[in-house]
This record gives structure tokens, C-alpha cells and sequence, in this order.
């Protein structure tokens, strides 16, 4: 029924002249008109475009050859997807973990905002995203899209009892630390049930998916519907990274991010059949987080060792999904939006930075956790080969596409969201002065202009002079800490901890 992890994958030579080529991009402006009536982002596109959002599992700045050169790892699919469009450099998503960027990216609003504080949604966490909350796919249905999920959802779901009621579990979403408690409780799911919340919850029309590769229950989802029994307690050969709990037989998690490719690209080609309708396909991958799998065919890619092989078929999916928008011709008006939801956990060593020159690794604080490639494609209306260095965040992306299709937010709607579409136009417009960022534990930090505060550490840096975070300016510089805080504040009301 599902997919070997040996099903078709391009072959990826590591090309240097091609890095070189991909680094020395030239900086130019990207034309575009919003015209509210037509639904258009520039006057001579007749209609609005496709959107395929691509996000990677912790992915690092410096694991693309694009974003660092001396990089280990051959990407060429990305490298090529980058000369084809706009690479951000100071892109951040909205947690330096994976949940509430997820959050952040779908709604346009930080997920500390929410009862989420810190860390993700555990197994059998309740829907993060409200039933009344606004989302990209509810945006975009609203605009005549068809909208589609396919890969890692882990915003939560509602699991049903055998008389139909949702689970009840005592603690908030996210809680950590009560692994046992949550399964004992789940010895109650009937997964013949359909479920609720989920990605048609939250406004899409179609998923699949297996939420979460590293966390229980081990089992297919189509739509609202479990395609597969965890009948087994526990997977009996779960790999390293990963939580266990209720399986489904012969359960491959090594096979899991292939079907999903294989699933992305058959909803390629049956939106080419229908071209008179726009589509969203949200294809969130499950690498190179934890476990790493990578086909066996991609062993060695890398010389950076298993890590790198995994960030090669990272590269190689994103090639699938490439390819076949070229060869249905879905690519001339298809926006292409590759990124991911926070740093690289993986260490420097063997000659190579995930993180590129940043401080720091997932989950923290510091640019390393949250500072990650942006790559923007859509042919004609986005400049080929251009490089913006501007501050923009992964929650900016909701009111970016309520721009191009001509829809006016509402006060409350994506409240920590901005539209990007002027930088997009010319990479020299600024269009944030600020931006939040949020560790797994917690810690708030801002950015405004060339500052960043970490008011618990007691820290300020200097990101133009020293983006490595090496030179802590706080006792230097009083009157930037006391403005800054004062900023942050405002920022956090009462939503903060």
C-alpha cells in the first residue's frame, strides 16, 4: 500500500563550480503591484499564483551550499532553487523549535501567545490552533484555493473514545515530562473514530501524514481518518530520538518521509489536471530531525556522516517536487517558499557549521536556534538570483499572502505577521523594524534594527558588528537595554509567561 524508501530519487552530484556559482548571486529588484480587484502581485500576471510551502525538520542555515560555501553537504537542488529566486539571510522563524513555529507560520501569530509556553506539543496533545483562529488555508479557501497538507503536522489532534468524546488529558499542551501518564490515558483512543482538529481543523481540505515521526502513536492519516491500527504497545525496534507507545505493525520510520514525497508529487499532477484552480500544498518534511534515515542509496553523500547523507535526500525531495512542477508546466505560475522551523541540533565539526557562523544549535536562544534559510521562487514577479538581507520572520507569511491575493486582514487577524511583498519587490525596502524570538524553554529575545536583547541572560548584541554573538554589550550600553526592554514588553503584554 506504501512506498519502499527506495522509490525514485534524482541523483545529486555535489558540484562545486555550481556552490561557487549559487554564492556569487547578484542583488536586484522584484517587480510587483497589488491590485486588490484582480487578486494580482504585479499587472502583467493575469492570475494568482499556485503556492507550495516547503518546510524542512530542522534544517541549518549552513547546510545549504547556497548559505555557506564550505559547506559538506551537496545540495544542489536547493542551491539551484536560490539562483532561481530570492535568498533571505536574515530570515527567523517564530520558536527556535518545531511546534510553535508551526503555529507561527500558519496563523501569523507567536505561539507564546497561546497556553504553549515553551517546548511542543507531546503524544496526544490537544489542537494548538483555535477553531476560530484564521490560517493560511482558511485564507486561501476563501479565494477559491483548494488546499492540501502532506507530511508533519504536530499541532495536535482530537482523539476520540470509543463513545465518540475527545480524549481528556489533564495537563496543558506541551506540558512535558508525563510520557507515561499521557499513554496510560490513551489506552482509551479508538482510532476507528474520525479524528478532529488536525489539519482540517485547521482549514485545510485534504491531508496525510504521519503527525510526528519520533512520537506515538506510529500510524497513517488520511484526512480525518487513521489508515492504520497502532495495535502493538509499543514500536519493537523504535530508533534513537525517538519516544515510544501504541504501533502499527511492520511500522518503518525510515519510510515515512519517502512516502510522503511520493504522495506530494501525485498532488502536483492531479492539480496540473485542473489548472483553472489555484492550489496551497503545504508539504512540511519530517528530516533531518531525529531519527536520521536516509535511504540507502544516499549513504556517504556527505562527508559529514549520516546527518549530511539525511540533508541530501532533504535536498533530493525538494528536487521531486521541483521537477514536477516543471514537467506539468505548474511551475510558471507556482509560488515556491522553501525554509525551516528552526536551526540544526547537529555540532561543527568534520569541517562543517549547520548552523553557518551562528551561535547556538535548535532550541536555543542564541541566532544558531531560529536564524534559517528562506528561499522564495516564483517566476517573473520574484528577481532570479537576488539576495535580501533583510529581518523577516516564517510568521510573516500570512499576511504576505493575504497581500497577494488581495484579502484584507481584520484587527486581531495574524497580529505578529507583516507583509513582505515590498522587499519582495526590492530587496532594499525594509519592512520590520522588530521581530521576537522564543526558546524551547521560554526565553524571550528581541530584535530591533542592529540589537538583540536577551533580558534573561542579561545579554545584548550588536548583530551588524559581531552576528556571531560573541560581545556582550549590556553593561556598555543602558540606554539600548532600558529601550529595548521596554519594547519587548510592549510587544508581550499579557501574553507572556
Amino acid at each position: 500500500m506504501f512506498a519502499s524508501p527506495n522509490a525514485y530519487h534524482p541523483n545529486l552530484p555535489g558540484s562545486l563550480l555550481h556552490r561557487i556559482a549559487t554564492l556569487i548571486l547578484i542583488t536586484v529588484a522584484a517587480s510587483k503591484s497589488i491590485d486588490a480587484e484582480k487578486n494580482v502581485f504585479a499587472a502583467d500576471n493575469p492570475s494568482v499564483p499556485n503556492i507550495v510551502l516547503i518546510l524542512a525538520d530542522d534544517l541549518g542555515y549552513g547546510d545549504l551550499g547556497c548559505y555557506d560555501g564550505a559547506s559538506k553537504i551537496p545540495t544542489p537542488e536547493l542551491d539551484r532553487l536560490a539562483g532561481r529566486g530570492m535568498r533571505f539571510t536574515d530570515a527567523h522563524s517564530p520558536s527556535a523549535v518545531c511546534s510553535p513555529t508551526r503555529y507561527g507560520l500558519l496563523t501569523g501569530r507567536y505561539a507564546w501567545r497561546t497556553e504553549m509556553k515553551q517546548a511542543v506539543l507531546w503524544s496526544y496533545d490537544r489542537p494548538l490552533i483555535e477553531t476560530d483562529r484564521l490560517t493560511l488555508p482558511r485564507l486561501l479557501r476563501r479565494r477559491g484555493y483548494v488546499t492540501a497538507c502532506i507530511g508533519k503536522w504536530h499541532l495536535g489532534w482530537e482523539w476520540k473514545t470509543a463513545d465518540g468524546q475527545p480524549l481528556a488529558l489533564p495537563m496543558k499542551i506541551g506540558e512535558p515530562g508525563r510520557h507515561a501518564e499521557r499513554l496510560k490515558l490513551a489506552q482509551a483512543v479508538d482510532y476507528t473514530q474520525p479524528l478532529g482538529g488536525g489539519p482540517l481543523g485547521a482549514g485545510f481540505d485534504t491531508y496525510f501524514g504521519d503527525d510526528v515521526i519520533n512520537q506515538p502513536p506510529f500510524l497513517w492519516i488520511e484526512n480525518d481518518r487513521c489508515q492504520t491500527l497502532p495495535t502493538l504497545p509499543e514500536h519493537p525496534n523504535v530508533l534513537r530520538g525517538s519516544s515510544n507507545g501504541p504501533c502499527t505493525p511492520d511500522w518503518d520510520q525510515a519510510a515515512v518521509l519517502p512516502e510522503m514525497a511520493d504522495r506530494a508529487v501525485a498532488y502536483l499532477r492531479s492539480r496540473a489536471k485542473q489548472p483553472e484552480q489555484p492550489f496551497l500544498l503545504y508539504f512540511p518534511l519530517t528530516a533531518p530531525h531525529l531519527p536520521i534515515v536516509p535511504p540507502a542509496e544516499f549513504a556517504r553523500r556527505s562527508t559529514y556522516g549520516p546527518y549530511g547523507d539525511f540533508v541530501a535526500y532533504v535536498d533530493a525531495v525538494v528536487g521531486r517536487v521541483l521537477h514536477e512542477l516543471q514537467a506539468t508546466g505548474l511551475d510558471r505560475n507556482t509560488l515556491v517558499i522553501f525554509s525551516s522551523d528552526n536551526g540544526s541540533y547537529a555540532k561543527a565539526e568534520k569541517g562543517h557549521r549547520p548552523n553557518g557562523p551562528f551561535r547556538g544549535r535548535k532550541g536555543m536562544i542564541f541566532d544558531g536556534g531560529h536564524r534559517v534559510p528562506l528561499l522564495v521562487r516564483w517566476p517573473g514577479q520574484v528577481t532570479a538570483g537576488s539576495v535580501n538581507d533583510q529581518l523577516v520572520g516564517l510568521n510573516d507569511l500570512l499576511a504576505t499572502t493575504a497581500s497577494l491575493v488581495g484579502e484584507e486582514l481584520e484587527a486581531g487577524q495574524a497580529p505578529d505577521s507583516v507583509d513582505l511583498t515590498p522587499t519582495w519587490r526590492n530587496p532594499e525596502t525594509a519592512v520590520r523594524s522588530q521581530l521576537v524570538h522564543h526558546s524551547v524553554t521560554g526565553e524571550f529575545a528581541l530584535r530591533s534594527g542592529r540589537w538583540k536583547l536577551i533580558p534573561a541572560m542579561r545579554l545584548l548584541f550588536d548583530m551588524r558588528a559581531d552576528p556571531a554573538e560573541t560581545r556582550n554589550l549590556w553593561d556598555e550600553q543602558p540606554a539600548v537595554v532600558a529601550r529595548l526592554q521596554e519594547q519587548l514588553q510592549a510587544i508581550i503584554g499579557d501574553d507572556g509567561p
